[in-house]
């Protein structure tokens, strides 16, 4: 479980395929702090430190992760927005993030404002998830609250702070990203279709 909070960067290192699986090394101010078989959200996936060395940690994903996130397109250096499992007792400063990957999105356009920054993504609606007007979505990790709500897209506001400490520094209209959506909004959809 995951709120949503980025709590730092890290910077991936190493890429290696064994059958259908990914092994990723990933260099991080945390590694420190880290053990194995810990959950960590790598941009909001949900994955198991299976080794340490000195700054780095090394995860795994399976064909299931890599067919229904952006894992597959990461590349040497990229920055990766990281956040361990919530300790329980602790704050929920976001929202509750489950660190399952519903579906990718692309973004669609970037608005600089006055000291902030609206990011529009769209995604696939023929897999019935749904956004709704100041709801929670979490994007690569990151808890956000939805600004504009449509059927199958919707916009975030970034402040700085968010802005300088994830990668959506990095993004650009066509970047592609992870998105986890509200888990509430999708158990009431579900009960909801099953009535019908």
């Amino acid at each position: 479980m995951f709120t949503g909070i980025i709590e730092t960067l890290g910077t991936l290192q190493e890429i290696s395929q064994e059958q259908e699986n990914l092994h990723l090394k990933i260099e991080s101010n945390i590694t420190h702090e880290l053990k194995i078989d810990q959950s960590v959200a790598h941009n909001g996936i949900c994955l198991t430190v299976v080794a340490i060395e000195n700054n780095t940690y090394t995860v795994t994903a399976i064909k299931e992760t890599i067919d229904k996130t952006t894992i597959s397109s990461w590349k040497l250096n990229d920055k990766i927005n990281l956040e361990r499992a919530m300790k329980l007792g602790d704050r929920l400063d976001g929202h509750i993030v489950q660190g399952h990957v519903d579906q990718t999105g692309i973004c669609i356009n970037i608005k600089e404002a006055d000291g902030s920054w609206y990011f529009t993504f769209e995604y696939d609606k023929t897999q019935s998830n749904i956004t709704i007007e100041k709801g929670s979505i979490t994007v690569n990790g990151t808890s956000l609250t939805v600004v504009d709500s449509k059927l199958n897209q919707f916009s975030v506001a970034i402040i700085p702070y968010t802005y300088e400490n994830t990668n959506f520094k990095t993004f650009k209209v066509g970047t592609i990203v992870n998105l986890e959506f509200d888990v509430i909004g999708k158990y009431v959809k579900r009960i909801q279709d099953l009535r019908v």
